[in-house]
């Protein structure tokens, strides 16, 4: 069980739809604690690697240049895939993805001072931390509200164990542990609602980003399950999506589609979320691969996954909520398609080969550095997607949607380079 501990009023928490649009201009003559944090500050608005100077001194940060040396323990976009966070041994860091520039740098005590996760809310100026790496700046079984206007931990969380992930709304706060995931109310953070998992190491969790009612996607009690909670509804619905256990998924803003896929890395399956019908399997390839992310497009026409493979796969989408794609016509469409192919004529590949030909395959790809850890999402220009490294690359390409191929590169940069040398 989870015990709270509030810095601040209940008033001064954000309100149950705060609008991270809202761009406050700070008064640099009051500068007290009791900011009200209703409307919460844009990361636009804050200058580039330091804090303004009406931001309140903070003990913890260092007053010279940050280490030379610095480790990434975490990368995560935020909710529209504007920017991204990055968690590093010695603080954490916010960059905007177009035009690709750092907006935001704290670096705490040289001593330490490791962000293992940073969850951004939109563009705001709050965020989640939870400690990480050797040298922690919080506890790892706790999760702390940041406020960054007032530069100072407003709250947190704690728990009995380690906490794996941190997934924010503007309503809500879903706290990912080993086995359990926990969901409180933002405004007050009361806890709504606990949910059971299978061993979950990753921390595997996901929720629609939309104005409409939470989806929560995790996984089940089984090996393969994936559950989904429609809290509108009061609905539970576990779909069986794969032999082996989660490797990964991603669910559209709406909440409607979730992408699957299991440790084998080889097949990615989309799904209704409301009745768990299976609407479209893609392959990413014949060899096992781990999938490191997934992701849909703004309006779920195309899918990217990236594997230590090395490689961005991007794939076309050709999803009908209304209709299921059971096993039964999955057979038949796999018999028709390989019919005519030299395939078929090898019988003692019968059910092997006609259903790998027979396959969806991605529409474009990108080559990486195989082995590394990459996270990708669609840009916000037309058919570009953006691709973070852990060894701090970014990479921004575009894709021919209706030729494929190679993606062209459009962009690179190394955002863990040292202050200054941009």
């Amino acid at each position: 069980m989870a015990t709270l501990s509030a810095y601040s009023s209940p008033a001064a928490w954000p309100n149950d739809n705060p609008n991270p649009a809202v761009l406050l201009q700070q008064d640099s003559t009051t500068g007290d604690e009791q900011q009200q944090l209703d409307d919460p500050q844009s990361y636009d608005s804050l200058s580039s690697i330091t804090p303004q100077e009406n931001h309140q001194p903070d003990p913890l940060q260092s007053s010279s240049s940050p280490p030379p040396s610095v480790a990434l323990l975490h990368l995560s976009f935020n909710q529209d895939s504007g920017c991204f966070a990055a968690g590093t041994d010695h603080g954490f860091r916010i960059y905007n993805c177009d035009p690709f520039r750092e907006i935001f740098r704290r670096d705490f005590d040289r001593r330490g001072g490791g962000i293992g996760a940073v969850e951004m809310l939109f563009r705001c100026n709050i965020l989640a931390l939870v400690g990480g790496g050797a040298d922690p700046q919080y506890p790892p079984n706790k999760v702390m509200i940041w406020d960054d206007h007032q530069s100072r931990c407003i709250g947190e969380l704690s728990f009995r164990s380690e906490v794996r992930a941190v997934k924010l709304r503007r309503d809500r706060i879903v706290v990912v542990l080993e086995q359990k995931i926990f969901v409180y109310n933002f405004s007050d953070l009361k806890l709504l609602h606990q949910i059971e998992t299978i061993a979950n190491p990753k921390g595997l969790c996901e929720v629609s980003h939309g104005a409409g009612s939470l989806v929560l996607v995790c996984p089940g009690l089984q090996k393969g399950q994936v559950r989904v909670e429609h809290y509108a509804s009061k609905r539970t619905k576990f779909v069986m999506a794969h032999d082996s256990r989660i490797a990964c998924f991603a669910l559209t803003q709406d909440g409607q589609l979730l992408a699957t896929c299991s440790s084998k890395g080889t097949l990615v399956r989309i799904f209704n979320t409301a009745d768990g019908s299976l609407l479209q399997e893609v392959r990413r390839g014949a060899d096992r691969a781990e999938i490191y992310s997934l992701a849909f497009s703004s309006a779920a026409q195309w899918l990217a996954v990236s594997s230590d493979k090395g490689t961005v796969h991007v794939f076309s989408l050709k999803l009908n909520p209304g209709a299921k794609m059971n096993d039964t016509s999955r057979a038949i469409t796999d018999t028709n398609h390989a019919a005519g192919s030299p395939a078929s004529s090898l019988s003692f590949f019968k059910g092997v080969l006609p259903k790998y030909f027979s396959s969806e395959w991605s529409v474009a790809q990108f080559r990486l550095v195989e082995g590394s850890q990459y996270v990708v999402a669609f840009g916000h220009q037309k058919n570009t997607v953006v691709i973070l490294g852990f060894d701090g690359s970014f990479y921004r390409c575009q894709f021919d949607p209706v030729n494929g191929g190679e993606m062209k590169q459009l962009e690179y940069h190394n955002f863990m380079k040292p202050e200054g040398s941009f």
